[in-house]
């Protein structure tokens, strides 16, 4: 399949090879196959890596999709998606609470990913999870469109480009802003869970803004730097403070979960556009 993409005015004079790994952040597997393939153009002439481009060039790659593999899904209902932003590489959504991310199983259905697989066939595309949100959580979540984008975005997460900011309502009064720093790592007793692990978790960094506090709770803003599984949640309890309605690290009963993935900041890989997307109506 070809993607073509017009060079943003702005765009440094660099080579192809130098667009391709370190502005658009291409893995060197697919680099590779590009090269080897000759299967770049610009202006819809070929062009080799060490040749320049430049601003508002139109640079068109051929992505052979065999080369990525794709797990296919049922279909579900497109009808329930909450589309927040989309371009031809990238769509954003809004989750609703009690709705998982993707199903386990091939056969499984009522998850985000099925109703997306029924919006994107009408577009003759399929859509690619770049991160998850947890089955309780509400809000902003991001998927790829395309097999090129896929990778790219998954570098901009692991280089912490892409910013998400979450609300929460926690018990207790939280009175001041504060950063947790904790590494978080698996429970061995709760296949589920996840506890903190000062020897053997893997780094994590919250930072906690503090909106509003109330007689019991707190109405808060959560940043995250890194993305472990449960990490908000793991790092509010650690201190004291667990999120409301929390079913695996608190024992009181609320309607929900009082999580929501607020907001997220990241720019386009590859228009170079800064995107800033809410989800709302939020929490508070």
């Amino acid at each position: 399949m070809d993607y073509s993409i017009t060079l943003p005015a702005f765009q440094k004079t660099v080579t192809l090879r130098e667009l391709l790994e370190n502005d658009w952040l291409i893995p060197r597997k697919v680099r590779h196959f590009l090269r080897i393939r000759r299967n770049v153009w610009r202006n819809h002439q070929p062009i080799k890596f060490h040749e320049f481009v430049y601003a508002n060039d139109l640079i068109t790659l051929r992505i052979e999709e065999s080369d990525y593999t794709y797990q296919k899904v049922n279909s579900g209902l497109k009808e329930n998606l909450h589309i927040l932003y989309e371009d031809e590489h990238l769509i954003v959504l809004n989750k609703p609470a009690g709705v998982k991310t993707h199903p386990n199983q091939p056969t499984e259905t009522g998850t985000l990913l099925n109703d997306l697989t029924a919006y994107l066939s009408d577009q003759g595309t399929q859509p690619y999870v770049v991160h998850r949100l947890d089955k309780e959580t509400s809000g902003i979540i991001l998927f790829a469109k395309n097999p090129l984008v896929l990778p790219i975005l998954g570098r901009l997460l692991e280089k912490k480009k892409i910013h998400r900011r979450y609300q929460a309502t926690v018990w207790g009064k939280l009175s001041s802003d504060c950063t947790i720093n904790k590494k978080i790592g698996r429970d061995r007793h709760d296949r589920r869970k996840r506890i903190i692990d000062p020897k053997g978790g893997k780094p994590a960094t919250t930072q906690i803004n503090v909106y509003q506090m109330h007689k019991n709770t707190s109405e808060i803003y959560c940043t995250l730097t890194t993305g472990r599984t449960h990490q908000i949640r793991v790092h509010l309890a650690s201190i004291g403070h667990p999120v409301i309605g929390d079913p695996l690290y608190q024992n009181k009963k609320a309607p929900r979960l009082a999580l929501h993935a607020y907001e997220m900041e990241l720019f386009h890989p590859f228009t170079q556009e800064k995107l800033t997307i809410t989800a709302e109506p939020g929490l508070f």
